[in-house]
């Protein structure tokens, strides 16, 4: 892929704004050497204004989403979008939520443009484990984990039950509950099946893969050893 279209497809502008960044020699390799718009040069060598290029295409960003931002771009309010450099609103393949946190969920949030992998960790075939902290309304009855493992549990409107869930109590109003399927609002739906309400509800981990550390409303991208973590055999 040439050059121009390789950063302006990186949502750095259209083709005539990199072309521009180019004459003005903004455009360089790691040593500083100015590049011109045919030159083809591996994504990690290029530096615009001596940065680095955003990650190239195919790549896997982890966020720690706060309360408060939702996942789709066509929301009112504040959009997870607005945590990352405002170039990737328009990258081409589009960054794209893997599945999605309601406003009222924080934690762990992934963003791909790489459909394959979107969809494979997102298909209820794969089982990938999704492992949420809740907080709760009132204290847990006690009979909560049988009912979520028993793979009978039926939800209002849903036509087919949901796969059994774990269930660890963690407290007398809390407890970490491992999903491997995501139907809409489902932890809610699950407790309020119950008789409960979730007062907070934190996503900690996806197959293996946690925050380690990941500040609130900051992001990274994903290794080879992430992506490992995310599709455990």
């Amino acid at each position: 892929m040439k050059l121009v279209r390789h950063i302006a497809n990186l949502g750095y502008g259209s083709r005539k704004d990199v072309q521009r960044l180019i004459r003005q020699k903004r455009v360089t390799d790691s040593a500083g050497r100015p590049l011109s718009d045919h030159e083809l040069i591996a994504h990690d060598e290029i530096r615009i204004d001596g940065e680095p290029l955003d990650p190239p295409q195919g790549s896997v960003i982890l966020l720690n989403k706060p309360v408060g931002y939702t996942c789709s771009a066509a929301d009112q309010g504040h959009i997870v979008y607005d945590l990352l450099p405002d170039r990737f609103r328009h990258r081409k393949p589009t960054m794209s939520t893997v599945g999605r946190l309601d406003r009222d969920t924080s934690g762990l949030l992934l963003l791909t443009d790489d459909g394959t992998l979107l969809h494979k960790i997102i298909s209820p075939k794969s089982h990938v484990p999704k492992v949420y902290e809740v907080t709760l309304a009132r204290p847990l009855e006690g009979n909560e984990g049988d009912v979520f493992a028993s793979g009978s549990l039926m939800l209002k409107s849903e036509k087919t039950p949901l796969l059994p869930a774990e269930l660890e109590v963690t407290g007398e109003k809390s407890a970490r509950l491992t999903l491997r399927e995501g139907r809409y609002h489902q932890i809610r739906r699950m407790f309020a099946a119950v008789g409960n309400h979730v007062e907070a509800l934190h996503r900690s981990k996806v197959g293996n893969l946690t925050l380690d550390g990941l500040e609130e409303g900051h992001w990274r991208l994903c290794d080879e050893s992430d992506i490992e973590k995310l599709l455990p055999s």
